[in-house]
């Protein structure tokens, strides 16, 4: 099992050129590829996004039957895909069904002129699926004689230069076999454990990476409390365990911050009187300036290789599920450990904002 980086991530969308226009104006992608029926892609639409190393897919059904259709009406927009690039995507796809992987899509190879690309599926957590993807040579395009080059001008600026991570939430009582998955099926490594305890509800948490942490998922399951929380909120509006945001590396988190906000984005509240001990509990703060990060709501913490800055944003979806991180690692290699209760807290004000 040998994944190298997440390939790109796949969304199941209600319209894709709406999607698109959303993260290349809000989030700097730019669109780069397109593929139809007229191409060879039946039944759907799909637009490829790029920015960085990081390369997303918005597909939308033409229809109203299909798995995309069926996926939105049951989840709404979200995650359906997150692809592992490999150097043997046959060797992987027949290993992980070995280990106890529910085969989704046989290895199926696609070759023309832009080069040659073999692809196969396997079942994940829920309603999401692995597709492990092995491009030989210098493949110039997405799948070749199916997805087709786009030229279009940049709507925005860049403001990243890779997917950091993947959160997932799951069910409760479900994180363990999911960390077992990966690990035992996908030989991912634990590296982080956390546990979020507020005055109403709290989370259960293991993050799980490849060797060398190129893949990376953080996952999250709701612990019983006295009221509904926020995972619990996501479940139900997004209809059981899914992606609950995608984060995005930045090398200048505030010059990002500020662009999020002029294009429309919210950032979320960070907890009350969160700045106040930021410099007794880091001391250094790595060169920032502690108004700059309270007027942008940037958390901070660190870790024993340096500091970590993070932001995170209101969610932009129809069923308030899918929202987005932007990070930045000053050598830190953590996830904020101690953000994540800021972080939980954060979204549960939002969540109990918008109830009201």
């Amino acid at each position: 099992m040998d994944f190298t980086s997440v390939d790109h991530v796949e969304l199941y969308v209600g319209d894709a050129m709406l999607s698109a226009y959303f993260f290349c104006h809000a989030l700097g992608f730019r669109m780069v590829a397109h593929a139809a029926p007229e191409s060879g892609l039946e039944g759907r639409r799909s637009i490829v996004l790029k920015q960085g190393s990081s390369r997303l897919v918005v597909t939308s059904a033409l229809g109203a039957t299909g798995p995309v259709a069926e996926y939105v009406r049951e989840h709404g927009d979200g995650v359906k895909d997150v692809a592992f690039a490999t150097p043997d995507a046959a060797g992987a796809f027949a290993e992980a069904v070995r280990r106890g992987a529910k085969p989704v899509m046989e290895p199926v190879t696609y070759e023309g002129a832009g080069g040659r690309v073999v692809k196969a599926t396997i079942a994940g957590p829920g309603d999401l699926v692995h597709s492990f993807i092995q491009r030989d040579g210098a493949t110039s395009g997405f799948l070749p004689d199916v997805y087709l080059p786009l030229e279009t001008p940049p709507m925005g600026e860049e403001l990243f230069t890779a997917l950091d991570h993947v959160a997932l939430c799951l069910e409760r009582g479900t994180l363990m076999d999911a960390a077992s998955f990966y690990r035992d099926v996908l030989g991912f490594e634990q590296t982080h454990e956390e546990n979020v305890r507020t005055e109403y509800s709290g989370m259960n948490s293991r993050v799980m990476q490849t060797a060398g942490g190129r893949i990376c998922f953080p996952m999250q399951e709701p612990y019983t409390g006295t009221r509904r929380g926020q995972l619990e909120d996501f479940l139900v509006a997004h209809g059981g365990s899914g992606v609950q945001h995608l984060a995005f590396l930045a090398p200048d988190i505030a010059h990002a911050v500020d662009a999020l906000r002029r294009s429309g984005m919210k950032i979320l509240d960070a907890p009350p009187g969160y700045y106040e001990s930021l410099e007794s509990r880091l001391g250094d703060l790595g060169g920032f300036g502690r108004e700059a990060l309270q007027e942008r709501n940037i958390l901070m913490d660190r870790d024993a290789w340096g500091h970590l800055l993070q932001v995170f944003t209101r969610t932009q979806h129809a069923r308030r599920t899918l929202f987005f991180e932007v990070i930045q690692r000053q050598a830190a290699r953590g996830f904020g450990g101690a953000n994540i209760q800021a972080l939980y807290e954060a979204k549960e004000r939002e969540t109990l904002r918008a109830t009201r």
